[in-house]
C-alpha cells in the first residue's frame, strides 16, 4: 500500500529545509508503515514549553531553524509511541535521505535522550 502525507503533515512541513521535506515525502511514498509528521518548524515558544515539560533538552533545537522533523508510525488510525514501530520506520527514512543525497540524523541512534520521532539535519553540513 502506498502512502501519502495528508494536508495536516503537509501543513507541519512548512518551514523546514526543503532537503528534508524531499526526505520525508520519499520516505512516505515508500514506506510499508504509514506515518505522520507531528511536529517541523518550531517556535521559542514552543520550545521554551517543550523544555519546562523535560520534553526537550535543549534550547538549540534544529526544529527552530526548520532543519528537523518529529514523525510518528500511525496504526488504524492512531499514533503510537512503542519502540519497535519507530525501529521499523527508521531504516526506511535513511534509505529515502540516502537515495536523496541527504545526510540525516536520528534522536534514536543517540546515546543519551533517546528521541524515536526525531530526525535532523546535521549541524555540520547545514551550519
Amino acid at each position: 500500500m502506498a502512502y501519502s502525507f495528508g494536508a495536516r503533515s503537509l501543513a507541519r512541513l512548512e518551514g523546514v529545509h526543503p532537503d528534508l521535506i524531499r526526505v520525508f515525502k520519499r520516505a512516505i511514498a515508500a514506506s510499508p508503515i504509514d506515518f505522520t509528521v507531528l511536529e517541523g518548524l518550531r517556535t521559542k515558544a514552543r520550545q521554551e514549553q517543550l523544555l519546562a515539560q523535560h520534553a526537550t533538552t535543549t534550547m538549540k533545537s534544529r526544529h527552530l531553524t526548520g532543519h528537523a522533523v518529529d514523525a510518528a508510525p500511525v496504526i488504524d488510525g492512531e499514533v503510537r509511541w512503542d519502540w519497535p514501530l519507530y525501529n521499523k520506520l527508521a531504516p526506511i527514512i535513511k534509505e529515502a535521505a540516502r537515495v536523496e543525497g541527504v545526510p540525516i540524523e536520528w534522536g534514536g541512534d543517540w546515546k543519551t535522550f533517546k528521541d524515536g520521532p526525531h530526525w535532523q539535519l546535521p549541524w555540520k553540513q547545514y551550519p
